[in-house]
């Protein structure tokens, strides 16, 4: 049996390694793939009723215990009307994430993509996921999937890419998978009304549906929650308790063009890092966040004590609260960060690259709530001024009455309220 497994895992490898270096053969795989995993879901659905009181979480396709689902699970655990309900969480590595069960005795860990997970998705009721469900997965009549997604929208979306350099799909294949998801999409949290435009747009959800839930990201909640004690904790989970120079957040986002076979999507920072630590390191340290499609790992030995990898930190919201300031360039962190009301700069030494080849953008550059900067010297330049004097400025504040109004502290409850006890949540009567 444990040969077997062996024999079939390689074959795997090479199957999908040589489809990565051979478009052609992609189609043929995934279909493979597709009928072999539909089928066993299936099999699995015939002989499950569905529980009306389990929930499936899962965060970033099971690499992290964060974002909405999170702050949704833990409202829930605070609530006596939830006590007789069963939560499940999917997870890459569920070893672990064995403590959820020791302190939450309705809580149970599954491997994402095993026979216990398919087991538990065709049982569940309730799947709340913020990332695209795998294709093989479709919920049945009397199941409800809510997408929390992971971030508000700059760089387009799904069906919204006319262009990609992305070497593992096509902009065909791209808009496929997110049609596909659309069908299975019950209800999608949104923290706006742009967003819920981009996302309807990218997901070509019809006009008239009530898809959209405008509630204010759960995942935000915590930014306006937490405590003094919250910092101290989170300093000294990462050894900085004693630290008195600033700290600022790197989060660059990936890039659809640096990918390795073999591998998964890579990143190399087009920062000089000797040079921000020669005119830096006296007054700032750096926690360093890759995106979490990013794969490959970062060696920040010749920086130690300067620069902190973050990048496996599982919850973002906790590096945000213990930051000065917030560096990055494509990625949605900003519209999150932006509920603190501290000092954002764009380092986007690629802007043209990125904007007309790789992505493209929904929102003017201009009404970004922070400066642009392509180059180095005018980076550290701006680091030392905002560090020294920052005020949130008028076109700061209407970024936030434009794009995270709805964030309170209370957009779990809301969520939580509406899905699974049937209260509406604009009126406090019954959905």
């Amino acid at each position: 049996m444990y040969l077997r497994r062996k024999i079939l895992r390689k074959c795997k490898r090479i199957a999908t390694n040589y489809a990565k270096n051979h478009p052609w053969f992609r189609p043929c795989l995934r279909l493979l793939l597709y009928c072999k995993r539909r089928f066993f879901f299936l099999l699995h659905s015939l002989w499950q009723p569905v529980d009306e009181k389990t929930v499936v979480f899962c965060a970033y396709d099971g690499r992290s215990f964060a974002c909405s689902p999170k702050a949704i699970y833990q409202y829930c655990l605070t609530r006596p009307e939830f006590q007789s309900y069963t939560f499940i969480w999917a997870f890459r590595r569920p070893r672990r994430y064995a403590y959820l069960t020791e302190e939450n005795p309705n809580t149970v860990v599954v491997k994402y993509g095993s026979k216990s997970f398919n087991r538990s998705m065709a049982r569940a009721k309730y799947w709340v996921f913020n990332y695209r469900m795998p294709d093989h997965i479709f919920p049945r009549k009397d199941q409800v999937y809510l997408q929390c997604w992971h971030g508000t929208p700059l760089k387009r979306l799904g069906i919204d890419l006319s262009l990609t350099d992305n070497p593992l799909n096509t902009t065909q294949e791209i808009h496929k998978k997110y049609y596909l998801d659309a069908q299975k999409i019950t209800y999608f949290i949104s923290p706006s009304r742009y967003a819920s435009e981009k996302f309807r747009s990218a997901w070509r959800f019809p006009e008239d549906s009530d898809v959209m839930l405008e509630l204010g990201y759960p995942r935000n909640d915590f930014l306006y929650q937490f405590t003094a004690k919250d910092v101290r904790r989170i300093k000294t989970e990462l050894s900085l308790e004693r630290e008195t120079r600033k700290i600022l957040l790197y989060a660059p986002t990936w890039r659809d063009n640096q990918h390795s076979s073999g591998v998964g999507y890579t990143y190399t920072p087009e920062v000089d890092f000797d040079s921000l630590q020669a005119q830096l390191a006296e007054t700032h340290v750096i926690l360093f966040r890759a995106h979490y499609l990013v794969a490959n790992k970062f060696d920040f030995e010749r920086y130690e004590g300067f620069i902190y990898n973050v990048s496996r930190w599982d919850d973002v919201n906790e590096l945000y609260v213990i930051s000065d300031m917030l560096i990055t360039d494509y990625s949605s962190v900003f519209f999150d960060y932006a509920n603190l009301k501290r000092p954002i700069l764009f380092y986007m030494y690629d802007l043209e690259l990125y904007r007309d080849t790789l992505r493209g953008f929904y929102m003017d550059q201009n009404d970004l709530p922070g400066h642009i900067y392509t180059q180095e010297a005018e980076l550290v330049q701006a680091i030392r001024e905002q560090t020294d004097d920052f005020s949130c400025d008028e076109k700061y504040r209407q970024f936030n009455e434009v794009y995270t109004y709805l964030d309170d502290g209370n957009a779990a409850k809301r969520t939580a309220e509406f899905l699974f006890l049937g209260k509406d949540y604009k009126t406090g009567g019954t959905a």
